[in-house]
């Protein structure tokens, strides 16, 4: 995609304060100057077998690029495609349910969506939040000094690549539910609090995916610590198992060449920090000292995984190293 936007006719526009050549989380227009919209949209598969459980975790996802900002949600609408002649409208009933429950715990409100007849389910929203022109958290602020905060742990991917291939180990798709349908609200908050340099949600290019965004846009580069990345414990059994996901393995090829991965480091546990994430926490970078700070505070608030993994350093020759 980055291929594609690269070859988009620009037409600027000075109240489009982000757009889509930065790679950002969502889009930011100015409308006076103390309000500005965040407008986001994401829709994918199932993911899950329970439909209400599916509608949650897709309303999560698409909220938080939203969260990611520092933005406040206002609005939804759905976007759905169904195969309405083959499945009962009873599965339908519950994916948008789902959905709409998970709105309005954000505090925003659905206000319309539009259908489409097609051969498989694809759901999610289109999001509308706002933000103050001045305090836009983007993915191009991380400084050097700054440590990197993880908000919830890596491998949705890879369980979600087991449940479909009813391979899944006891417990873990219960346990996967829980953290794609928690949103990043309290953690969008708290980092507001705190007072951050970048943030960038973690979703389909998996955390080196938009460690290397982050990294980019901000012209540094990040270190990585492995074993203090947070996640799910069976991970690294079904990367042994084949069930990484295709999307994981494009990311790590696309990116090979751009980041340094310590040879002490497992290849398994690699292959999870390339895993595909859907409805993943937010990558915040801010300064050392009050990294400590935030995941104290982000714990208090039962963002229980919320961890330090890693710190920004000056731009080298590589965007991203990986050390144990």
């Amino acid at each position: 995609m980055a291929y594609v936007v690269k070859h988009l006719p620009d037409y600027p526009n000075e109240r489009l304060l982000v757009g889509p050549k930065t790679f950002a989380d969502a889009g930011v227009y100015k409308i006076n100057d103390e309000m500005a919209l965040v407008e986001t949209l994401d829709f994918f598969t199932p993911v899950v077998n329970n439909p209400y459980d599916y509608g949650q975790i897709a309303a999560a996802n698409a909220l938080s690029d939203v969260y990611a900002m520092g933005g406040k949600p206002l609005t939804a609408m759905n976007i759905l495609c169904y195969p309405l002649k083959s499945l009962d409208k009873d599965i339908l009933v519950e994916i948008l349910k789902g959905g709409a429950d998970k709105v309005n715990e954000a505090g925003a409100t659905v206000v319309g969506g539009h259908t489409l007849q097609d051969n498989e389910i694809k759901y999610g929203l289109s999001v509308t939040g706002i933000i103050h022109p001045d305090k836009i958290v983007t993915n191009s602020g991380a400084r050097p000094g700054d440590a990197l905060v993880l908000t919830k742990p890596l491998g949705t991917g890879l369980i979600i690549s087991a449940i479909k291939a009813n391979k899944v180990f006891e417990g873990d798709e219960h346990l996967v539910t829980r953290s794609m349908c928690q949103l990043n609200k309290t953690a969008s908050e708290t980092m507001l609090e705190v007072g951050v340099s970048s943030c960038t949600d973690i979703t389909g290019f998996g955390l080196m995916g938009h460690a290397y965004e982050m990294a980019e846009a901000s012209k540094v580069t990040l270190s990585f610590f492995a074993e203090r990345i947070p996640i799910f414990e069976d991970c690294e059994r079904y990367v042994r198992m084949g069930l990484i996901p295709g999307v994981s393995k494009l990311s790590k090829k696309y990116l090979k060449d751009a980041i340094t991965i310590d040879s002490k480091v497992r290849e398994e546990l690699v292959d999870v920090l390339f895993d595909a994430q859907t409805s993943g926490g937010l990558l915040i970078s801010l300064p050392g000292e009050k990294a400590e700070i935030l995941c104290t505070k982000l714990r208090e608030r039962d963002v229980v995984m919320a961890s330090i993994i890693g710190e920004v350093c000056e731009r080298r020759d590589i965007s991203i190293v990986v050390t144990p």
